[in-house]
């Protein structure tokens, strides 16, 4: 099998994964064998790749958005066959005992285990997963499609949820990358108001066609107050923005498994019982969720494909702000 590796954190720019050939993988008792057919490049794999999210381990084999076919199964898994269409997300294991597992949050797990990080992902033409932490695959999707959909659009969905915004709110989406792309098609589904703030005039105008009621930029405040608010963006100051957008009771919640930082800023941002809260992670519960919403909605994917071995082509126009949509790497192009 083929995988691009990460041995040591370094700028997107230098091209830092290497291409290397290596054994076949063989499946656990509990987990499936999938050949890869496509796998979403993720910000988080961004900000692994250049030390912004430390390492859990190294080298490691990157890439959380992974569909494939199921070449092999373990011993100990029943409810999988030869051929199936599996996905891999973000988790990859949790321990099903501790207190967040058994209320439902298994994202808050502190045994949890995550792919790409953890586990070597789906920047390969092989990768392994437990059975138990494998998803269908609706028919709607094809690969491409599918695969910004096990992060992206998940962890869209989750922040949705955490936000609080109810069907006919006044939303805020502050960035609009792969993520916001998505949740802002659920939201609308849901008859959503929704008000967008990016630098990107490009961003704006897709985020006019998605049907955003405004776009302005980050200094610039919705007219408005908001219900909720999410920031995708991995800036802090972009945080106090969305802060300062909205309306007494509302909830920001903050798209981001890494900030630069958030400034200091005055209370009365806060008061009136504001809420800032971070989301961390997904659940199994979430995925499924948001895959059967994507399905009945249906949510459309905007894609830009890369072969395997230009994976750090990939990352290198993430980091430049050049991708259309969601990149994925496929085995050819």
């Amino acid at each position: 099998m083929q995988a691009l590796r990460l041995d040591r954190p370094a700028l997107a720019a230098t091209a830092p994964m290497r291409l290397v050939d290596v054994a076949d993988l063989l499946p656990g008792d509990d987990e499936l064998l999938l050949r890869v057919d496509a796998c979403g490049v993720c910000r988080t794999d961004l900000q692994l790749l250049e030390g912004d999210l430390a390492a859990h381990r190294l080298p490691i084999v990157p890439g959380h958005q992974v569909v494939g076919r199921v070449e092999r199964v373990g011993r100990g898994v029943g409810d999988w066959a030869v051929g199936d269409r599996a996905g891999v997300a973000w988790l990859g294991g949790a321990c099903g005992r501790c207190p967040a597992c058994l209320e439902g949050r298994e994202n808050l797990c502190p045994d949890a285990t995550f792919t790409g990080w953890d586990r070597d992902g789906g920047y390969a033409t092989q990768v392994t997963v437990r059975a138990e932490f494998a998803l269908r695959i609706p028919d709607e999707f094809d690969d491409l499609g599918a695969a910004p959909l096990l992060c992206g659009g998940a962890i869209g969905y989750r922040s949705l949820r955490i936000s609080g915004i109810r069907p006919g709110g006044r939303l805020g989406l502050f960035g609009f990358g792969a993520s916001a792309l998505l949740a802002i098609q659920v939201a609308r589904h849901w008859d959503c108001d929704v008000y967008v703030c990016t630098r990107s005039e490009r961003e704006r105008e897709r985020a006019l066609r998605l049907g955003a009621r405004w776009v302005g930029g980050y200094d610039e405040r919705p007219p408005v107050a908001l219900d909720a608010a999410i920031t995708f963006a991995p800036a802090g100051d972009v945080v106090v923005a969305a802060l300062r957008a909205l309306d007494r009771g509302g909830t920001v919640a903050v798209n981001a498994i890494h900030l630069d930082r958030i400034p200091e800023f005055p209370y009365e941002l806060l008061w009136w019982e504001r809420s800032l809260r971070s989301v961390a992670n997904v659940t199994r519960r979430d995925v499924r969720e948001f895959l059967e919403i994507a399905a009945a909605v249906p949510i459309r994917t905007e894609v830009e494909a890369f072969p395997l071995a230009s994976g750090n082509l990939a990352l290198q126009r993430l980091a430049a702000g050049a991708i259309d949509g969601a990149a994925v790497l496929v085995a050819d192009v």
